[in-house]
Formats: structure tokens, C-alpha cells, sequence
């Protein structure tokens, strides 16, 4: 098979948020495409079975259970790394998490606690220490997930408004910092997208999902490998002259 079918190939990349949604379908995306895994997730049950899979089809692939919401979670997830492949070339950083939507004035400190803690906290521990492996390495590609919520706002999701746009901001300041070192940082702003989380979120208010359908101009949500090719491609050598980019993967939503 040719490089232009495989723009991964032997590219050891790190996956967070692997246990499901835009996770788990990165997790297949990169392994058709070549790449050499190593998944994380809080839930070690779900992350064995996909690595599980994933090995069955040919791929490369080990896990570690991490939350990246610790420090010392996500240095281990990177010293694994190092000690498996001896590199580490690309990483996607994107577990995040949400909370039921509250006015802002009734939303609690352990509600805000909890979303900056993953949403914005993890990527700063993540591009931390993935950088430092990186700058051992010469080099290499780092995608954060952002949020249409990072681009524009909406009502009674202020906390996490604020962490999705915090990760804008972390991708800009990695991206310029660490150009020179040929590190390149993007981050993608996926607008509704089908995973488990939004499933939960829908049956729990089910007249939400016509309010979303109506507000993207294809009238539909992602399937979440659509999401995974936009990252795949910015960890890819394809998109070797772009850094500091936020990447809207939203059906148009934030062309409105």
C-alpha cells in the first residue's frame, strides 16, 4: 500500500479520550492510516477491548489508563510511550467532558471545578509533558479538541465555554512557541458530533436535538470518523505547513 494511502505509517501517536466517541473512531482512523498506538482513557475495560480489535485488524496498539485532568496521569501516559517506541510523534489530545447546562449564576464551584479540570487542565498537562518528548525527537504534531463552544458561544454552558476557548488559546501559545522546534499545534472545533455523551444529552432532553439539528446548515451530525480524518490529517505530514490553526469540523455551524 502506498504512502498516500497511509500518511501515518509507523507515526507513534497518542490518543486521549480513546474509551469512546471522537476517541475511539481517532483510534481507527490512525490505525487504518498506519499509526502505531497508544490509547488512554479512564475506562480500562472499553480501552482493552478496542486496543483489543484494533490488534485483530493488524494495528499496533497498547493503552494505559490515564486522567489527564493529573499531572502525574499524563507524564506516565508519555513515559510509556518513550519506554514502548522510543518516540513520539504525534499525540491528539481529546478527552474532554461536560456538565448538565446551568445558568451561569446558579453554577457551583465543584461544577466548573470539574470541566476546567479535563477540558482545559488535561490539554495543558498533556502538551506539557508531550512536548518535552517531542523536543527529544525533533519534532512533531500535537491536535487539541476544542468545541464549536470555543468559537462561539451559547446560553447556560458557560464553564464550558470557557474551557473549550482556553484550548484555542493553549493551541495558539504551544503553536508559536514551539514553531522553531518543528512542533506543530492545531487544535479542531467539532460541532455536534454522535457519541455517547450527546446520545445521554438527548435523552435526557430530547426536543435539544431538533434545536442542534436546526442551528448546522447540513441539518445533520457528524459521524465521528469525520471528525477523526480532520485530526488524522493534522497530524499527518499532509498539513506539514500549518500550526496555530483551529480547525471548525461543524457542518457549517459557526459559518452562521
Amino acid at each position: 500500500m502506498s504512502d498516500t494511502a497511509v500518511p501515518l505509517r509507523d507515526k507513534v501517536v497518542v490518543i486521549t479520550g480513546a474509551s469512546s466517541g471522537i476517541g475511539a473512531a481517532a483510534a481507527r482512523v490512525f490505525a487504518r492510516q498506519g499509526a502505531r498506538l497508544v490509547l488512554s482513557a479512564r475506562r480500562e475495560e472499553r480501552l482493552r477491548e478496542l486496543a483489543g480489535r484494533l490488534r485483530e485488524q493488524g494495528a499496533t496498539v497498547s493503552h494505559v489508563v490515564a486522567d489527564v485532568s493529573r499531572s502525574d496521569d499524563a507524564l506516565a501516559l508519555v513515559e510509556h510511550t518513550m519506554d514502548r517506541y522510543g518516540r513520539l510523534d504525534a499525540a491528539f489530545n481529546n478527552a474532554g467532558t461536560a456538565i448538565e447546562k446551568t445558568p451561569l449564576h446558579l453554577t457551583d464551584d465543584d461544577a466548573y471545578e470539574q470541566v476546567m479540570a479535563t477540558n482545559a487542565r488535561g490539554v495543558w498537562n498533556c502538551l506539557r509533558h508531550e512536548i518535552a518528548a517531542m523536543l527529544t525527537c525533533g519534532g512533531g504534531a500535537i491536535v487539541n479538541t476544542s468545541s464549536v463552544g470555543g468559537l462561539v458561544a451559547s446560553s447556560v454552558a458557560a464553564p464550558y465555554i470557557a474551557s473549550k476557548h482556553a484550548v484555542i488559546g493553549l493551541t495558539k501559545a504551544a503553536a508559536v512557541e514551539y514553531a522553531a522546534h518543528d512542533i506543530r499545534v492545531n487544535a479542531i472545533a467539532p460541532g455536534l458530533a454522535r457519541s455517547e455523551m450527546v446520545d445521554e444529552w438527548f435523552a435526557r432532553h430530547p426536543e435539544a436535538r431538533e434545536t442542534a439539528l436546526r442551528s448546522a446548515p447540513q441539518r445533520r451530525a457528524a459521524d465521528p470518523e469525520e471528525v477523526a480524518e480532520a485530526a488524522a490529517w493534522l497530524c499527518s505530514d499532509r498539513a506539514s505547513f500549518v500550526t496555530g490553526a483551529t480547525l471548525a469540523v461543524d457542518g457549517g455551524r459557526t459559518a452562521w
